[in-house]
């Protein structure tokens, strides 16, 4: 029954070289330092799901977004769960994502061929960096407003364009309902939309050109083998 199946699929989508390329695939020898992307993509995955569920109750309006997150936390069946995966989840991304680039340094994985794979994922790491900004306005708290005051303000510092990209992210002068507004759509509709494509690419090439094995001594001249073709 299965094998008829199987073949079902095969023959309407040809599905048997995409299994082969991601799991039947060459993979050299690694260790556990070699788990970091895995374990960044597992977090990714927690972010977006449980980010989704926020969004069913939180009120992105000065009026309404401290309270919307109380109900959350204190009101909505398992929401401290939810709000607790996420309110976590941010900041394990973060190192995670930091630990796997320096990972990636130090045993020089960002040389030929993978070059592209590296550069998306500098992308992907600065998406996660603005993630945890636009992220820590949405609760509307004295504690997230005085940081997104801090943290904006730091973009007044850039030469010549300083004052304009401070306007750009508060949407005026000062914090307000135009800043909560723009960082609630820039971390639930933009950030997301980059995070997706720089991933797929990123999964692609990691697939496409394969993962470096730890450098030894022996291996310092050679050239860089690609695992899959």
């Amino acid at each position: 029954m299965i094998q008829k199946l199987s073949a079902w699929f095969e023959e309407r989508m040809g599905w048997k070289p995409i299994w082969t390329a991601l799991a039947l695939r060459n993979i050299p020898k690694v260790n556990w330092l070699y788990t970091l992307g895995s374990a960044t993509l597992l977090v990714t995955v927690n972010q977006i799901l449980t980010g989704i569920l926020l969004t069913i109750y939180y009120v992105p309006s000065p009026q309404d977004a401290y309270n919307s997150v109380a109900f959350i936390t204190n009101e909505i069946t398992a929401g401290w769960l939810i709000r607790g995966l996420h309110h976590w989840g941010a900041s394990a991304m973060v190192v995670l994502a930091g630990l796997h680039m320096l990972r990636v340094v130090f045993h020089g994985a960002y040389k030929f061929p993978r070059e592209i794979t590296w550069f998306t994922g500098l992308g992907l790491l600065a998406v996660t960096m603005a993630f945890g900004f636009t992220g820590y306005l949405l609760p509307w708290d004295q504690k997230a407003y005085w940081a997104t005051t801090v943290g904006t303000r730091m973009l007044e510092v850039t030469p010549v364009i300083g004052d304009w990209l401070l306007r750009i992210a508060r949407g005026g002068e000062e914090l307000s309902a135009v800043t909560l507004t723009r960082f609630y759509g820039t971390h639930v509709w933009v950030l997301p939309s980059v995070l997706l494509l720089l991933l797929g690419i990123h999964l692609f090439l990691v697939v496409r050109v394969g993962i470096s094995a730890p450098p030894t001594p022996k291996e310092t001249d050679e050239k860089p083998k690609v695992w899959f073709e």
